[in-house]
C-alpha cells in the first residue's frame, strides 16, 4: 500500500493565501464581499472541523477497515482504480449531499456550511464538528469499500473532492466556458446551491461533476436576472461558533420533546428540514410551491398564489 498524504492538510496554506488574495481582489473590484466577524466564524469552524477530524475520524476509519473484509473485489492500487474511485466517490457524494438536504438528522450537520449569508472562499471552510456522529459514513461511505477499493484510497479521493470544492465558493469567478460549465461543478453552479431563492433551493448537489445533477433532475443554472441570496431560510443572526455548530441539533431536541406521537418524533428527526405535523412551517417544497403559484398568478394564472399551501 502506498503512503498517501492528506490532501486537505497540504492544501490549508493555499486556502489561506487564496482567501487573502480574494479579500484584496474584493477590496479593489467589489466583486467579492467579506464581513470580518462572519469570516472569523468560518475560520473557527474550519479549525474545529480539522480538530474533530483527528479526534473523531478514527470512528469512520475503524468502520472502513472492518467492512473491508466483506469486499466483493480486490481492486488494488492501479492508476485506473484511482480514477474510477474518484468518479464513483463523486457519484456517492452527490447522493450523500442530496440526502443531507432532505433528512433533518443529516441537515443538522450540513446546515452549518450553509449558515453564512456571505459567499466567499472563507465560506468553504465553514464546516461541522460532529459529522462522524451522524453515521452518514456508514450509509454512504461504505459502498466503495464493499466494492473493493482500499479504504485509504477512498479516504484520499474523498479529500481530493473536498479540496476541489474550495475554489467554487466565490463570487469573483463568473460563468466559465460552456463545455466546463456543462461537465464540471463551477462557482456559478455552486452559488445556486448556496442560494435561498425558491428557484434555487435544493439544486446543484454535485461535488466535482455537475453531470449528476443534470442526470437526476436537480440542476438549475444561475440566472443574471435573479441574483443569489445566501444563507438559510431562517438565518441565525449570530457569529458564535458554538451556536452555529449546535443550533439545529438543539432544534431537533426541542421538537422531539414536544412531539405527541411516534409519527411526529420520526418526522421531526428524519423528515425534511422544516417539516411539521400541521404543515405550518416552511419546508423547501412549500416555499418552492408557493413561489411557483405566485409566478403563475403574476403571469395571469388566477388566484392560486392566494391559496394556502398544504404540506405534502
Amino acid at each position: 500500500m502506498p503512503e498517501l498524504p492528506d490532501p486537505i492538510l497540504i492544501a490549508i496554506p493555499g486556502f489561506i493565501m487564496l482567501i487573502v488574495a480574494e479579500m484584496i481582489y474584493g477590496r479593489m473590484t467589489g466583486r467579492a464581499r467579506f464581513e470580518p466577524r462572519d469570516t472569523a466564524a468560518s475560520l473557527v469552524m474550519g479549525l474545529g472541523n480539522t480538530i474533530s477530524g483527528v479526534v473523531l475520524g478514527g470512528v469512520a476509519a475503524a468502520w472502513f477497515v472492518f467492512i473491508e473484509q466483506f469486499a466483493v473485489f480486490d481492486i488494488g492500487w492501479a492508476l485506473w482504480a484511482f480514477a474510477l474511485c474518484f468518479v464513483l466517490d463523486d457519484f456517492v457524494y452527490y447522493w450523500a449531499h442530496r440526502f443531507a438536504h432532505t433528512v433533518r438528522w443529516w441537515w443538522a450537520d450540513h446546515v452549518i456550511h450553509h449558515s453564512s449569508q456571505h459567499y466567499n472562499l472563507s465560506t468553504a471552510l465553514r464546516q461541522p464538528w460532529l459529522s462522524p456522529l451522524t453515521l452518514k459514513f456508514i450509509f454512504f461511505g461504505s459502498w466503495l469499500v464493499v466494492i473493493g477499493f482500499p479504504p485509504a484510497m477512498v479516504a484520499f479521493v474523498g479529500a481530493l473532492n473536498l479540496v476541489y470544492q474550495f475554489w467554487i465558493h466565490t463570487e469573483a469567478v463568473p460563468k466559465m466556458w460552456g463545455p466546463i460549465e456543462a461537465v464540471m461543478n463551477t462557482p456559478s453552479h455552486h452559488r445556486v446551491h448556496h442560494a435561498t431563492n425558491p428557484r434555487y433551493l435544493d439544486r446543484n448537489y454535485a461535488g466535482v461533476f455537475i453531470i449528476w445533477d443534470r442526470m437526476f433532475g436537480t440542476f438549475e443554472p444561475e440566472r443574471e436576472d435573479e441574483p443569489c441570496r445566501y444563507g438559510i431560510v431562517r438565518n441565525l443572526g449570530t457569529y458564535n461558533p458554538i451556536k452555529i455548530c449546535l443550533h439545529e441539533w438543539v432544534g431537533i431536541i426541542k421538537d422531539v420533546r414536544s412531539a405527541r406521537s411516534l409519527r411526529e418524533v420520526i418526522g421531526y428527526w428524519l423528515g425534511p428540514p422544516g417539516w411539521s405535523p400541521d404543515g405550518s412551517r416552511d419546508s423547501s417544497k412549500i416555499l418552492k410551491e408557493r413561489w411557483r403559484r405566485q409566478r403563475e398568478a403574476e403571469a395571469g394564472g388566477g388566484d392560486e398564489a392566494d391559496r394556502p399551501v398544504a404540506a405534502e
